[in-house]
């Protein structure tokens, strides 16, 4: 599992670090960590349905924050739960580009077991870097 939750967050919060070789494992760690607040088993969630996305920005970060939005978002305006695959993420002089697909199902109250109601991704303490093994990213989620 390439993301772990942190104790050291806000308290009506969730904070995980998520970790990978390159920009897009990290993506795709982030969006399955974000996911997995949600619902557990993130097994439970199949891939019937296909969203792709497609997000722009100028810094990491914020890249990493409008990509995982958009999970939170269809889970809102469409009722589904989502995960991230095929996610590529490339960065120009001036701006970031991640684009993917986000694939899975209606929630099925029947089915899937519910953890928390993530809300939003904050600022707070969001960040994105290299490190000497990969990419690393700490993020908070409103919960």
């Amino acid at each position: 599992m390439p993301y772990e939750y942190l104790e050291e967050g806000v308290t009506a919060d969730v904070t995980f670090r998520a970790w990978g070789r390159d920009l897009d494992e990290l993506f795709t760690a982030a969006a399955d960590a974000t996911t997995n607040v949600m619902v557990q088993p993130l097994e439970s969630v199949r891939p019937l349905q296909t969203i792709a996305v497609s997000v722009a920005a100028e810094a990491l970060d914020l890249l990493l924050l409008r990509f995982l939005e958009e999970l939170i978002y269809h889970k809102d305006a469409e009722n589904l739960l989502l995960r991230a695959t095929a996610v590529h993420v490339e960065r120009a002089d001036a701006e970031a580009h991640a684009a993917g697909d986000l694939r899975g199902e209606p929630l099925d109250r029947t089915r899937h077991d519910l953890r928390a109601d993530v809300k939003a991704v904050t600022l707070y303490g969001l960040r994105v870097e290299e490190t000497p093994s990969g990419w690393e990213a700490e993020v908070t989620l409103d919960v």
